[in-house]
């Protein structure tokens, strides 16, 4: 689905992306994981066409990114549904309207149609009846739901994820994450990526698991390739030492 070949990418003297090689699976739930500058985020920016990369390719679909105009890259972008960190609801507008916001932007869809979609993916992150509310009335957990409807909603090939359970407790990071994995059994075609230093998430719930270090793919495979890995690198972030301190973005 998605593909970067020798990708690099700097900004002034510091590199944060050296030749990086990797690759999304179709279909697949994939965690990207890796301590703060080690170009997580910007990864994904490239995936989305918001950055270019200084040489190299990102292919979407084996369509290179770089060489899209506008208008083109604006339909790989269709492509993309978010779960922001912080879920980013419109305090303004209920559920239903935060909901119907893509829908309105990015289709065609008759008012019946957006009406049923709401209510479709409503029930799929198991939030009926929550249409009128406003986003001041949900718990954490409701929003991060209401969240993902909303990135549902318009139904995208790729689903991506930021950190999704930070600054959460464990009961609502487990519910979280069972409901990514149930997202993602329940839409065969969808590709979900997850951006996340939840080590025991991406352990427990990743088809497959890219670390990335120093802007290149440390280590790349199903969770069992981690857990046996020789790597050094790989041992001291899953022991969680590090020299100085350690943030995530």
């Amino acid at each position: 689905m998605i593909r970067f070949s020798h990708v690099t990418k700097s900004f002034g003297s510091r590199a944060v992306l050296q030749n990086l090689d990797l690759e999304i699976h179709k279909g697949e739930l994939t965690f990207i994981i890796g301590k703060s500058g080690e170009g997580k985020s910007v990864t994904i920016k490239h995936m989305m066409g918001l950055l270019q990369p200084d040489s190299g390719q990102v292919y979407v679909e084996g369509v290179d990114v770089a060489k899209l105009g506008p208008n083109e890259l604006l339909q790989v972008r269709r492509k993309f549904g978010i779960l922001f960190q912080q879920a980013a609801l419109f305090d303004s507008m209920t559920v239903e309207e935060n909901i119907q916001f893509p829908l309105r932007e990015q289709t065609n869809f008759t008012p019946s149609q957006i009406e049923h979609r709401v209510e479709e993916v409503l029930r799929q992150v198991d939030m009926p009846h929550s249409n009128r509310k406003y986003p001041d009335a949900l718990s954490t957990g409701e929003k991060k739901r209401v969240g993902l409807a909303r990135a549902l909603a318009a139904k995208p090939q790729i689903l991506l994820y930021d950190e999704p359970t930070t600054g959460m407790d464990p009961l609502i990071s487990e519910m979280i994450d069972a409901l990514i994995v149930q997202v993602n059994q329940e839409e065969k075609e969808i590709t979900s990526i997850v951006i996340s230093h939840d080590l025991k998430a991406a352990l427990a719930t990743a088809d497959r698991i890219i670390m990335l270090y120093q802007g290149r793919v440390e280590l790349a495979g199903p969770p069992s390739v981690f857990r046996n890995a020789d790597s050094p690198v790989v041992r001291q972030f899953f022991s969680g030492k590090v020299d100085g301190p350690m943030e995530f973005l």
